[in-house]
């Protein structure tokens, strides 16, 4: 029944959006191209051989054209798992993730947030966001180009380190910062240890530091996910990528060598995880406490929250209330100041939330935990000299009465989003106060942002944000959800180009 209730929904929405003006039917109607033959290259690292055409397709492809062939090998039977492969590791050889984790580079930090809103899609429109991050990863790789054209080399054979010695070097190179050290010990370790366990290497160094306002993170949780749909025989070329990016510290002297500020958080809160108590895990919820930590983040300097976290745990405090400040404290920056900055402060928290389920090493949860509660005082003080800051606390946030409580409330707050972001907010508050259905709020703005989005940061934002909903306590999840709706599309907005785009190209 609720199945059936959803898709109703779902159709009475399309039809009172303008996305209900595009047609799909076009994607049945396309004619089979053949692949590009691979050709080897001795100065660009190779890929698998039975991947290795479909991404030479995407990279040599002009952006004008490459939507139409990769429709044809669709409807040739080329599966969504080798698209989606294909398009990450053609971000990941010919987009170099620098001067800083972002930018150019969100070609492959998408891919993972279009790839789950696939998935959580209606059949009809999954394609969508793959086609949207193809043209978005050749949008970028023409940037690549113009800033020097980089790509990804071979690994150095002759100085790989032996399968004993490929841990130890990985740690060994990432805690030196020594970028030629860390590519060739992880393409060794990645030859010769399991998935998990080096995963629990990267969810350590991508929490250690707070440059590049959390795209590090970011990209571990984001490869982390993508390699568990396309497969592990791909993760050779990925995991030099994301050590590559990891080792980051554009413009300044070896962190190694020096006491900077974006590594400060990680030394001093390895101390403080060292002092938890032994049954951290098995405390008990408390508002209260959510609410004390609340505090802290929205005055106190990132220390105050560490140590705000530490005292709550040792105090009996159970992670998930933690938690629920943190994902709150991140939202009301973006009350304070919707921009790029509250946005990273909400898809960073999803990252080591990700992170924090998904390690089984005890004191890497401990550290990630603290971590993101220094960096949310981090984010709030990277709002300044931005422009205006707002004074609103979200755990006072009010609601605001739906005109009509009923099966359109979702179409009446995404109407309202495009006049009044902050009425939209608090109706989506009182939705969700009352109990109203959840799944199709989200289902709605899911659907707006594959018609409306025209950024990655869409993708990455409204992904993080709708998954995390369920990460938070009921308790908080209203106001969770009036922070998420604050920047997301309103149905009155224009749609995305790229949509009539690929309907024109297709039925023609």
């Amino acid at each position: 029944m609720k199945s059936m209730r959803l898709t109703s929904n779902r159709r009475r929405f399309l039809q009172s959006t303008a996305a209900s003006s595009v047609g799909l039917g076009f994607l049945s109607q396309l004619p089979r191209v053949s692949a590009v033959e691979a050709r080897p290259d001795t100065d660009i690292v190779q890929l698998r051989p039975e991947i290795e055409p479909l991404v030479r397709l995407m990279e040599e492809t002009p952006r004008g054209e490459v939507l139409e062939k990769v429709a044809a090998e669709i409807r040739g039977g080329v599966s969504y798992q080798q698209i989606l492969a294909a398009l990450f590791l053609a971000g990941v050889r010919n987009v170099q993730p620098r001067p800083s984790v972002g930018f150019k580079f969100h070609a492959v930090l998408v891919v993972n947030s279009a790839h789950l809103a696939s998935l959580d899609g209606p059949d009809e429109h999954r394609w969508l966001p793959i086609f949207w991050a193809i043209d978005n990863f050749k949008s970028s790789q023409a940037r690549d180009i113009s800033e020097g054209n980089w790509t990804m080399a071979p690994v150095d054979e002759s100085k790989l380190p032996t399968s004993r010695q490929a841990r130890a070097a990985f740690r060994s190179a990432m805690d030196a910062w020594d970028v030629p050290a860390a590519d060739t010990a992880i393409a060794a370790l990645t030859r010769t240890a399991g998935a998990n366990e080096i995963f629990e290497e990267f969810f350590r160094y991508g929490a250690r530091d707070f440059r590049s306002i959390g795209h590090k993170a970011i990209f571990v949780a984001n490869s982390w996910r993508t390699l568990q749909c396309i497969g592990w025989q791909h993760a050779e070329p990925v995991l030099r990528s994301l050590a590559y990016a990891l080792l980051n510290h554009e413009g300044e002297a070896n962190p190694a060598k020096a006491d900077l500020g974006p590594d400060q958080p990680w030394r001093r809160n390895i101390g403080l995880a060292g002092r938890f108590r032994e049954d951290w895990l098995d405390g008990k919820t408390d508002d209260a406490a959510t609410q004390e930590l609340l505090a802290t983040l929205r005055t106190g300097s990132n220390d105050d929250a560490c140590d705000k976290v530490f005292e709550l745990v040792n105090r009996g405090t159970h992670p998930q209330s933690i938690w629920d400040a943190i994902f709150l404290g991140s939202g009301e920056l973006m009350f304070r100041q919707r921009g790029i900055v509250s946005l990273h402060a909400l898809t960073t928290t999803n990252a080591l939330r990700f992170a924090f389920d998904a390690t089984a090493n005890d004191e890497t949860r401990r550290m990630l935990m603290l971590q993101n509660a220094a960096f949310v005082p981090m984010f709030r003080d990277a709002l300044s000299g931005r422009g205006a800051v707002k004074d609103l606390a979200i755990d006072a946030l009010e609601s605001s009465p739906l005109n009509h409580e009923t099966e359109t409330f979702a179409g009446e707050i995404f109407d309202t989003l495009s006049q009044d972001r902050m009425l939209a907010a608090r109706k989506a508050m009182q939705a969700i106060s009352k109990n109203l259905s959840a799944d199709e709020l989200i289902e709605a703005a899911r659907l707006l942002v594959f018609f409306k989005g025209s950024d990655s940061h869409d993708y990455k934002f409204s992904s993080a944000v709708l998954e995390d909903f369920y990460h938070v306590s009921p308790r908080w999840r209203p106001q969770f959800m009036a922070a998420s709706v604050y920047n997301l599309h309103g149905s009155g907005q224009r749609d995305n180009r790229l949509v009539r785009r690929i309907q024109a190209a297709f039925d023609a």
